[in-house]
C-alpha cells in the first residue's frame, strides 16, 4: 500500500499506478475531469504514462455544466 493525498484527504492505494489506472479504479471518466499532480496540471495525453507514487498530492477537478 502507498499513501497519497486525494483532494486534500489521506488515501491509501494498492500500488503505484498510472493516472489512467487510478481514474479507472475510481470509476471516473477522464474526459470529464482535470487532474493536478503535485501542483502541476497534467495533459490528458500523459495520464497513461504518469505514475502516482508514495506521497503524491492528487487533485481531481470535475467539470460541472449549468446554465
Amino acid at each position: 500500500m502507498i499513501k497519497i493525498k486525494l483532494n486534500g484527504k489521506d488515501k491509501e492505494i494498492n500500488d503505484r499506478m498510472s493516472v489512467s489506472q487510478f481514474l479507472e479504479e475510481l470509476k471516473i471518466n477522464p474526459e470529464g475531469v482535470v487532474v493536478e499532480l503535485n501542483l502541476q496540471v497534467l495533459n490528458k495525453a500523459k495520464y497513461g504514462a504518469t505514475d502516482i507514487k508514495e506521497g503524491d498530492n492528487v487533485e481531481i477537478i470535475n467539470f460541472v455544466g449549468g446554465g
